[in-house]
């Protein structure tokens, strides 16, 4: 990078990893250095919950607020109408609105983890929907007055939509139509907040020019676009995914103590940069802990996940979470903590297959994993290893909590409620 910026954000983001791309680095560094802005990242709500593979953004957006700007959080309950096809091979289910509205229920209370909507900053965070303009919107007025702007040739030309169309991969009318609205948002943001920013994964990109381009001939002005890099584990992994499934970031759809043992479960390679991108301590001091080495780096994993959890749960959570996996780990006990399977005598009736129990408490997806766990001596009832698949679980198998457990990580308890 042959500029180096001064302004404190910019700064903050480039040291800790968070850089991917900016359409104009200097004159954002200059306009920063001049006083508050404000930026946004938009989020479809596509699911009841944001998960693990947002928190980069999240973290950046708390970063953008902490140095004395403005974060807006867009909800997509317009676009989530239509949905993103940036490098997807297939069209996204459409959701009702009931559904949206209740996705976006559960997405807002992660944000409040991470950003204040208060004024007593001086910057209070802004949560805003883009159903409240687009909604509204009358077709054929849109078309004329925002669609001529649009070049069907270049919104075919960027990568996220070419790459679906040269595997010869239906590409639905109505999915075209979301780079506009995408687009549109800016602009309406612009208009309504003065927002000059526009942040958020490297994939949408083109969707982020789009609306700098649609900006400066509608508005003649000039804004700005920053993305993040797509993030991978050191054994190539899509971040945020594990064996059992998305890292939520909603307590009630993942508990802290599972949250928790994802990211002590961080492979050794990955500790500095998940340090300097997910928590706020010095870099100085992510270098140091991701620079041990053998069994010094357990305790860097643990930081990293009592560091994360705090901003997401709160300290109690992670503390709690540190100590259910001492008593597991360490003195094999079963943990107060542990992500807890529930039953009642009707639900176990006759007896539940142990396979079943394996799928239902999330230690497998499906039976056949459950199966092939048992197979390869993976799978562990009460601390002890279990090979057979075939055991029917009955009450008087449940008159204690039994522990089930996936490999040396991955724990669960099954109780009866009498």
């Amino acid at each position: 990078m042959s500029y180096t910026p001064k302004s404190e954000f910019l700064r903050i983001i480039i040291q800790r990893g968070f850089l991917a791309d900016c359409t104009d680095l200097q004159e954002l560094d200059e306009r920063l250095l001049k006083g508050s802005l404000s930026a946004y990242i938009g989020y479809d709500a596509t699911a009841a919950s944001l998960h693990v593979g947002h928190l980069l953004n999240i973290m950046l957006l708390r970063w953008w607020q902490k140095t004395g700007n403005t974060a807006i959080t867009l909800m997509g309950g317009g676009t989530t109408k239509v949905g993103d096809p940036s490098f997807r091979s297939d069209e996204r289910p459409l959701l009702g609105p009931e559904q949206i509205d209740a996705n976006i229920d559960g997405m807002q209370k992660v944000f409040a983890r991470y950003l204040d909507y208060s004024a007593s900053t001086g910057h209070g965070a802004l949560m805003c929907n883009n159903a409240e303009w687009l909604d509204t919107l009358n077709y054929l007025d849109f078309l004329r007055d925002i669609g001529r702007h649009f070049s069907v040739n270049r919104m075919l030309s960027f990568e996220s939509v070419k790459s679906r169309l040269d595997r010869e991969q239906s590409l639905s009318f109505l999915e075209f139509n979301y780079m506009i609205l995408q687009a549109y948002d800016f602009l309406e943001l612009n208009n309504r907040y003065g927002c000059v920013l526009q942040m958020g994964g490297s994939d949408q990109w083109g969707n982020i020019v789009n609306g700098i381009d649609l900006t400066r001939r509608v508005a003649n002005k000039e804004i700005f676009g920053l993305t993040t890099p797509l993030l991978t584990t050191s054994d190539g992994r899509k971040m945020g995914k594990s064996q059992g499934g998305a890292i939520w970031l909603n307590g009630d759809m993942l508990s802290p103590y599972e949250f928790w043992q994802f990211w002590r479960n961080t492979t050794d390679a990955d500790v500095a940069r998940f340090l300097k991108l997910y928590t706020e301590l010095p870099v100085e001091e992510c270098e140091r802990l991701g620079a041990l080495e053998g069994s010094d780096i357990n305790q860097a994993k643990i930081i990293l996940a009592n560091e994360v959890t705090s901003l997401l749960h709160g300290q109690e959570a992670a503390q709690a979470a540190e100590q259910t996996a001492r008593e597991v780990f360490e003195k094999g006990g079963v943990g107060d903590d542990l992500p807890t399977l529930e039953l009642s005598q009707s639900d176990i009736g006759d007896g539940m297959s142990i396979v079943q129990l394996f799928v239902k408490s999330g230690l497998a997806k499906t039976g056949k994993d459950a199966k092939r766990l048992f197979k390869e001596n993976g799978a562990k009832v009460n601390d002890q290893p279990h090979s057979d698949a075939g055991w029917v679980v009955s009450a008087a198998d449940l008159e204690k909590p039994l522990k089930l457990s996936a490999g040396k990580k991955r724990h669960a308890l099954v109780i009866l409620n009498t």
